[in-house]
């Protein structure tokens, strides 16, 4: 029997991290629980409403976040707050599959023109890796804002 898995974050600013995840893997953040938002409503408003509601501390409200595949495919990623800052590189990283079923010049100037987007979108480019056959295709390692790696593969 397969699980389901969530993949969590530590983050200094869980909805900027959030964010750029977001918008990285086309996902969406969910509404606050018991919510029916509209189409076009900011989930992160509603969020922001609901946790005034319920009385949390404005100083509290960014602590946590959280991301959904809006298909239901892929796992949920979690953020969470905390004080320290990333020291060493990852034990774990997210592998960002870009170029499906590309191989090549092709596959490497797909990698290339989503770095360019995800540049703009505030990550950072380390290194690129070129094709190697038969063991590896090629692939982009970058950082999101708060440096944690990832590769586009």
């Amino acid at each position: 029997m397969s699980r389901h898995i969530q993949v969590t974050f530590d983050a200094h600013d869980p909805r900027a991290l959030s964010s750029f995840w977001r918008d990285v893997l086309g996902y969406v953040h969910p509404g606050p629980p018991g919510a029916d938002l509209p189409d076009g409503a900011d989930p992160l408003a509603a969020w922001d409403d609901f946790l005034a509601r319920i009385g949390v501390p404005e100083e509290q409200r960014n602590t946590k976040s959280a991301i959904e595949d809006p298909d239901g495919r892929g796992p949920r990623l979690f953020f969470q707050q905390v004080p320290e800052g990333k020291v060493a590189k990852n034990r774990v990283h997210l592998d960002v599959r870009a170029a499906p079923g590309l191989q090549g010049e092709e596959r490497m100037a797909a990698l290339e023109a989503e770095c360019d987007r995800l540049l703009s979108l505030g990550a950072t480019r380390v290194r690129r890796d070129e094709p190697a056959p038969p063991l590896s295709a090629g692939f982009i390692v970058m950082a999101d804002p708060e440096g944690n790696e990832f590769c586009l593969d």
